[in-house]
């Protein structure tokens, strides 16, 4: 018997004596014909976040909303490093989102697979959209890593992705009905409701409906010197209203449908900015009434094809009201419609295991009317056209795509921009150099540009068709690590890039009241980075912590002009450091939170001097949340504390924040 022999010998006598021990306790129990009813054991393990790492991403389902005091979406993506919210204040205030110091419009916003498009201005409200029928949101650096993807999803510097609830119903339980309230300070009043119904074996139906009512009312404080007086915010309240409804078709994972139809409809004060020695104005106005259309349809071949198809119809009505305006009649009433029609269609395929190549092709109408005496009609036709290839090599993956964008522009009367051809180049990879599945490194690179909204070209008194897109060169390099642990710490997840963003052809908007004005102003350095670190502890007697950290540094300077007095001067609004902390404890059906968001000193102009000087804040939010049952139905308990110690504070130059503030919330499904 040889050497090889006698280990495969001794190898399966060892197996034979285990089984033996193993089946020793059931020999004796059919010995004895008795039975024995062990106690019930609990197995628990924490959920690893699982970080894409082919480009960097944050994300954050339903299910950790309320750990972040989040009332929509803009709340909850405020916590995301490299994301600076631009929040005017209050409930109905506005709320936009910069990423990387690239300003709202280099940010897709993406619902379900389809791009949320604004032409008007290129800036979508996070504030109007709820989270009662989202389940997940996350944010994308340069691009979404899927390649079977709209165009759309190619065409911009980030990509906001926010995905619905999707009907999970079974024969035995054909229907599921959710209902919630939220209520609390400035006269929140937020009933909703969503009913989930399965019509067949392959057709579901999803219905989500809300109602926002507050009187946006709240106390702030005006700092002249040494004096400090109360003031109360008012014309800020808001009465909104949306439904979304969403029909489903799923013969299997490999071939689904689905159609939406979403109405939002408002009607909101703006308050206006508190200026020393001038009251607010009183009276402005805005209503709003949207309209989108949306199907999709999603087919894979197991001969390595991928279709997804995407179609959408969207119409936005939008009406102004200032009647103490400065002009001759002492009134500003003006009324705004603006319509998309929108066809997408991305094919892929799988040419070996490790190799994928997809092609898609966008085409989108935009059109716009006003009822203003000069206003010129614009129709913006768009054709995307993408090449895009994955490839898996040993520890390496690379991504590579081209995007052709062809514009062209007709208006009514006077002279409208030229056509535009422009291609953008985007190389994404990433690497595990070691044998750690957990660690990876990996960079990007994306050339990426946004047009002139027809805001930018056609409205106000000086409107500039000589406007040219805002092009940027963007530059990644990061790492990311993940690991489960056997010890305090269930997991960790780390991540880490820094980033350079090179901008020419900036677009600023320069105020007046007669002569406001648009205009190529120059050229942007941004150097950054972004942290995340997130991880979960066991605290003994079923008790569990769970701490999440995001910092971000920006350092985004003006390099046009080396003889101006800006040059080297912060962007406005842009804070060079913000830090954002989450941590909660949890214990059975009741869990604790404390969210934090501290950011650094601004300016709210590029000239960086003491008078545009904005102070740094840190503002923290506290909840309490309960999970459980009640005559065997979920339900879900949240009381929440805003800004729980009171700052003062501005995001927006001479828009005030709420101090502290309540509010509660009971959510029951059936």
């Amino acid at each position: 018997m040889n050497k090889t022999t006698k280990h495969i010998y001794f190898s399966q006598r060892h197996i034979v004596v285990v089984l033996c021990y193993l089946c020793l306790p059931v020999i004796a129990l059919a010995q004895n014909d008795t039975t024995k009813k062990l106690k019930e054991v609990k197995i628990t393990s924490s959920f690893i976040p699982v970080i894409q790492t082919t480009v960097p991403s944050q994300q954050i389902t339903n299910t950790d909303f309320s750990h972040y005091s989040a009332f929509n979406v803009a709340d909850a993506v405020r916590n995301f490093s490299g994301v600076v919210i631009k929040d005017y204040g209050g409930i109905g205030g506005l709320k936009t989102i910069s990423v990387r110091g690239l300003g709202a419009n280099h940010t897709s916003v993406i619902y379900d697979g389809v791009q949320v498009n604004d032409a008007e201005n290129g800036q979508v409200d996070l504030g109007k959209l709820n989270l009662n029928n989202i389940r997940e949101i996350s944010l994308y650096n340069g691009q979404p890593p899927n390649i079977t993807q709209p165009a759309r999803s190619f065409a911009a510097a980030s990509i906001l992705s926010i995905k619905t609830i999707k009907p999970q119903l079974t024969a035995d339980k054909p229907y599921q009905i959710t209902a919630g309230i939220k209520a609390g300070s400035f006269g929140l009043f937020n009933p909703y409701l969503q009913w989930q119904q399965r019509l067949s074996n392959t057709w579901s139906v999803i219905v989500n409906t809300y109602n926002e009512n507050a009187n946006g009312e709240y106390m702030y404080q005006i700092h002249n010197g040494n004096t400090v007086t109360q003031q109360t915010r008012i014309n800020s309240g808001i009465n909104a209203q949306q439904i979304d409804a969403s029909l489903y078709h799923a013969k299997n994972d490999s071939n689904q449908f689905n159609l939406h139809v979403n109405y939002y409809n408002s009607d909101r004060g703006l308050p206006g900015a508190v200026v020393l020695y001038t009251p607010p104005p009183s009276g402005q106005h805005l209503w709003n009434q949207d309209l989108f259309i949306q199907a999709g349809y999603e087919h894979t071949w197991q001969t390595g094809f991928h279709l997804l198809v995407n179609s959408k119809f969207s119409k936005g009505f939008l009406h102004y009201l200032d009647p103490q305006f400065p002009n001759t009649a002492h009134l500003l009433d003006q009324h705004f419609t603006q319509r998309e029609y929108y066809q997408s269609a991305a094919l892929s395929y799988t040419i070996l295991p490790n190799w994928q190549i997809s092609y898609a092709a966008d085409v989108a109408i935009n059109n716009m009317d006003a009822d203003l005496p000069t206003f010129r009609y614009p129709t913006r036709l768009t054709i995307l056209n993408v090449l895009a290839t994955n490839l898996n090599i040993g520890k390496a993956t690379l991504q590579a795509s081209l995007l052709n964008t062809n514009i062209s522009e007709t208006i009514r009367t006077g002279t409208t921009v030229p056509d535009r051809n422009i291609y953008s180049p985007t190389i994404v990879a990433t690497v595990r150099p070691f044998s750690d599945q957990g660690f990876k490194l990996r960079g990007f690179y994306k050339y990426i540009f946004r047009v002139p909204t027809f805001n930018e070209l056609y409205y106000g008194f000086s409107p500039n068709v000589n406007l040219k897109p805002e092009f940027a060169n963007q530059y990644d390099l990061g790492i990311a690590y993940h690991k489960a642990l056997n010890c305090l710490l269930d997991y960790v997840t780390v991540s880490a890039d820094g980033y350079y963003n090179n901008v020419t052809n900036k677009i600023v908007y320069i105020p007046s009241v007669y002569t406001a004005s648009v205009q190529n102003y120059g050229k942007v350095d941004i150097k950054g980075l972004d942290v995340n670190i997130k991880t979960e502890a066991r605290l003994g007697m079923a008790y569990k912590a769970l701490i999440t950290v995001n910092y971000s540094y920006q350092d985004a300077i003006n390099v046009t002009d080396p003889t101006t007095s800006t040059y080297l001067n912060q962007l406005p609004y842009i804070p060079k450091n913000t830090i954002a902390l989450n941590v909660g404890i949890n214990k059975g059906n009741w869990g604790f939170y404390y969210n934090q968001i501290s950011s650094s000193s601004r300016y709210f102009n590029n000239n960086n001097t003491p008078d545009a000087y904005l102070a740094p804040y840190a503002v923290g939010d506290a909840s309490v949340v309960y999970k459980g049952l009640i005559n065997k139905l979920p339900i879900v308990l949240s009381a929440e504390i805003n800004n729980l110690f009171n700052r003062d504070y501005v995001v927006i130059q001479s828009y005030p924040m709420p101090g502290r503030s309540f509010r509660i919330s009971f959510q029951i499904t059936i």
